[in-house]
């Protein structure tokens, strides 16, 4: 039976990870890690896997869970005194049944497919008006990546147009403790998250005074069983659907401009054939994911890749690892805007399984064809400027040439 790895190379490859250029290009370590064992111990006691299945089981096992409350010390003493870690620890993203069950239901009876779908046309206005804006040298996620979703997620959950554009530095700060959760990133993130709240509560008494057709006034008036949201659970959430809505999509989009700038062939069988487009975004969140990684503890003695784990062991699956895994995709480290039979786990799986995947996909699907057709001779214009993270990928600048 194959063992937990610890050893000395395994952890310089961890530790390089949290470097500018272990998270500049992670892949190579990733595969290093691959080959070293399916599971790795941490320096920090956890267990890593980088396999695809592994990974994979990871997102849907449910003796699988986050934190449950007593273990979050762990990761920050008093953490309920902060708002930032208190709105992330207490939201959708890591709570675990039976609350995130009755939040989900309860969210997913607004927050619909159909809604979604509804979008589309506005999706496609939208990008067409910033495309209009766009010549000479810009930077693409002023330009483009931010605005794009920001709009979209603001318009869906009904937040007016000029506030939104406040929020990117808000959720930047505030997912500052998605990587690390040190004494000066919560000074940072905690402001941030309450502005957020602030916000939101404003604009939720609002809506319960005069609602509106958007995702706010729905979630005031979602009740199940005789259920419904608590005035904390709901500003919890807006606020999580307001920064997952564009954070994700904002790094999908600059990411995969990037890739297929890197790789012309590519950008060129887009350009050609539009109906490429729902493969094209599998594969790009495939090639370079904007969520590289998820945490999970052990409920129950499990196996896991051929291991006894035991509970109550933390576990931290690298999705982008498993998204470049030679077992499950064929030359992995291509990107080939044709592969067949791409499920990335890029949106992770089962009960958790990101409740905006199909929105994400939607505005890719629609803007990156418009993008590489409306200029043909789209360029770097500078050395991009990427987000200093691991677990959330993408960029903070990207100068093109859109001449």
């Amino acid at each position: 039976m194959t063992a937990i790895m610890e050893s000395a190379e395994a952890l310089t490859l961890l530790n390089e990870l949290t470097r500018q250029a272990g998270r500049e290009d992670p892949y190579p370590r990733y595969r290093r890690l691959r080959e070293l064992s399916p599971l790795v111990r941490a320096e920090d006691g956890a267990l890593v896997v980088t396999r695809h299945a592994d990974c994979a089981a990871v997102t849907r096992d449910p003796r699988l869970g986050h934190m449950p409350p007593h273990m979050l010390e762990f990761i920050s003493p008093n953490w309920e005194n902060h708002v930032a870690l208190r709105q992330l620890f207490t939201s959708i993203l890591t709570i675990n049944p039976p609350d995130h069950t009755r939040l989900r239901r309860l969210v997913s009876s607004s927050f619909t497919a159909r809604r979604v779908q509804a979008l589309q046309p506005r999706i496609a206005e939208m990008v067409d008006e910033l495309l209009d804006r766009m010549t000479g040298d810009v930077d693409f996620v002023e330009a483009f990546a931010f605005p794009l979703p920001v709009n979209v997620i603001g318009e869906l959950l009904g937040i007016p147009e000029p506030d939104r554009p406040q929020f990117q530095g808000l959720v930047r700060d505030w997912t500052l403790i998605l990587e690390s959760v040190r004494a000066e990133d919560l000074k940072i993130a905690d402001p941030a998250a309450a502005a957020i709240r602030d916000y939101l509560a404003g604009l939720t008494a609002e809506r319960r005074k005069k609602p509106a057709d958007d995702l706010i006034s729905a979630l005031v008036a979602a009740e199940e069983d005789g259920e419904k949201l608590t005035e904390d659970e709901l500003l919890t959430m807006a606020a999580l659907l307001f920064a997952a809505g564009f954070e994700t999509t904002t790094n999908l989009l600059t990411n995969s401009v990037v890739a297929l700038l890197r790789h012309p062939d590519q950008l060129a069988l887009l350009r050609a054939a539009p109906g490429l487009r729902a493969s094209a975004v599998e594969e790009l969140l495939r090639y370079d994911t904007p969520v590289q990684l998820l945490a999970r503890v052990a409920w129950d003695d499990i196996d896991l890749a051929g291991v006894p784990v035991a509970g109550g062991e933390r576990i931290v699956a690298y999705l982008g690892a498993g998204n470049r895994d030679p077992e499950r995709f064929v030359e992995p480290d291509r990107l080939d805007l044709t592969r067949s039979d791409n499920a990335p786990l890029s949106f992770g799986g089962g009960i958790h399984y990101c409740l905006g995947a199909p929105l994400a996909r939607l505005e890719a699907q629609i803007a990156l064809p418009a993008l590489v057709n409306r200029f043909p001779k789209l360029d770097f214009a500078g050395e991009p400027g990427r987000r200093d993270s691991l677990a959330i990928r993408g960029y903070t600048t990207l100068p093109v040439s859109v001449s």
